[in-house]
């Protein structure tokens, strides 16, 4: 089967509507999918920064909210805490980055003495990505409970899931083409292909 050319055209301008609404399917889906992702890399960080706010307001000591294990945030996948006093000074921390208490950037800090809590993606250098929870505390001392984690192996799956959306969103356009041309491509006549 020979398809002429006014068959193309007419084969491209309904499958585009198709192509269309497939890509914008795919685009939401993986929208769906990065967003849940990113969201549950949230946990256990809410319950930790909550729990340590709640301990800090009632008077315990920073030692009993901050784990005394030490966890490098550049090559570590364990959850860290670090608690830092009304002005934004780092005071105690189970986080470490170069050997260094590692510091955020203060308007989290103006955003979350507004809001009562941020949940936000962090990078203190290139390279290192920490899903990050901060929760303002108030009693007889003041400040902030920053709990994290990294955000390297949800960045995996994000990267897995797009491949995966692009692959089927590749072989859908490339179904539904065929499926199009088989519709409303036409054979040439005979008395045309003679000439």
């Amino acid at each position: 089967m020979r398809i002429t050319q006014w068959d193309l055209k007419t084969i491209i301008k309904y499958w585009l509507l198709t192509a269309i609404i497939i890509c914008g399917l795919c685009f939401i889906y993986y929208a769906v999918i990065q967003q849940e992702m990113r969201s549950n890399a949230n946990d256990p960080q809410i319950q930790m920064a909550e729990d340590g706010a709640t301990q800090l307001a009632s008077g315990q000591q920073v030692q009993t909210v901050v784990p005394a294990q030490k966890v490098d945030i550049a090559t570590s996948l364990a959850p860290y805490i670090i608690i830092f006093d009304d002005s934004g000074k780092p005071i105690a921390s189970s986080a470490q980055l170069d050997g260094q208490i590692p510091t955020i950037p203060s308007g989290v800090f103006d955003y979350v003495r507004q809001h009562g809590e941020d949940r936000i993606s962090w990078q203190p250098r290139p390279g290192v990505r920490s899903a990050i929870v901060v929760t303002q505390f108030k009693g007889p001392n003041s400040g902030f409970v920053v709990a994290g984690r990294s955000l390297r192996e949800v960045e995996i799956r994000e990267d897995d899931a797009l491949h995966i959306t692009l692959i089927f969103t590749v072989g859908m356009l490339l179904v539904t083409f065929v499926a199009t041309a088989m519709l409303f491509g036409k054979p040439m006549n005979p008395s045309s292909q003679e000439r």
